[in-house]
């Protein structure tokens, strides 16, 4: 008989983590829900207080407990959807995410974002969404700086983001902004290439827009998967090779050898 591996022992203010962790998650603490103060939070769990200080700046670090300011006591909160989504940017990376991996999923999660989002559109969503359009226009009236770049990608990615927000969906949200991270240096290179890709952008976001307000959920499936598929056509235009990698693609266009 082969032997036993060792155990593994965590150590203590591990556990602490994982109690408090199962406590959040499972909805016993809510968030805006202030800890009992170290002292007693030791005595409770029955640790020493620095094991239970070492607990709380992890969770701290996770985005599930924030200090609330003048107070010492920790208060539960959410973590924020992109440093959570970051970790998976990084992990896709790794793994050698292609553009035209992440292109291809977005053909297959967007329009559905979109369609969902002419369904379930509520004022203040699109009155969301209608300001992110409007970025669209202030930027295509702006110089082409690199932080003029810089920014008409992020509302490129933002757009996206208000359209997950409109049709309230917050696995929807969470499984697409990985993706959105990922774009970002092939949305720069597109747009600093393609001088039309700006009012072709704006365009077609209009276009959603007018769909979504109408509740013509047909039609906003219809635009935004005709809006994915000329991302894909100002990629090749831009001389982007979509079996590259998406993490070595420069935001900055390439020199002429």
């Amino acid at each position: 008989m082969s032997e036993f591996q060792r155990l593994k022992l965590e150590p203590a203010y591990r556990k602490v983590a994982t109690a408090l962790t199962e406590r959040i998650t499972a909805g016993a603490l809510q968030p805006g829900a202030r800890l009992p103060a170290e002292l007693e939070l030791a005595r409770q769990l029955g640790v020493h207080r620095s094991t239970v200080r070492e607990a709380l700046r992890e969770l701290e670090s996770a985005g599930l407990l924030r200090r609330e300011r003048g107070s010492k006591l920790m208060m539960v909160s959410r973590p924020d959807r992109k440093v959570v989504a970051s970790g998976v940017t990084r992990a896709l990376k790794l793994h050698s995410a292609t553009v035209a991996e992440v292109w291809e999923t977005m053909t297959l999660l967007e329009p559905t974002v979109a369609e969902l989002a002419a369904r379930r559109r509520s004022v203040e969503a699109l009155a969301a969404l209608g300001a992110v359009v409007a970025r669209a226009e202030v930027d295509g009236r702006a110089r082409d700086t690199r932080s003029q770049v810089a920014s008409s990608a992020a509302q490129a990615a933002d757009f996206f983001r208000a359209l997950a927000a409109a049709a309230g969906n917050n696995v929807l949200a969470m499984t697409q902004e990985p993706l959105l991270q990922l774009l970002d240096s092939s949305l720069q290179r597109l747009i600093s290439v393609v001088p039309q890709a700006r009012g072709r952008i704006e365009s077609a976001q209009r276009r959603i827009l007018e769909a979504i307000t109408a509740g013509a959920a047909a039609a906003a499936r219809n635009w935004c998967e005709k809006h994915i598929r000329d991302y894909r056509r100002g990629f090749e235009i831009a001389g982007i090779d979509l079996t590259q990698s998406i993490a070595t693609v420069s935001g900055r266009p390439r020199r002429a050898s």
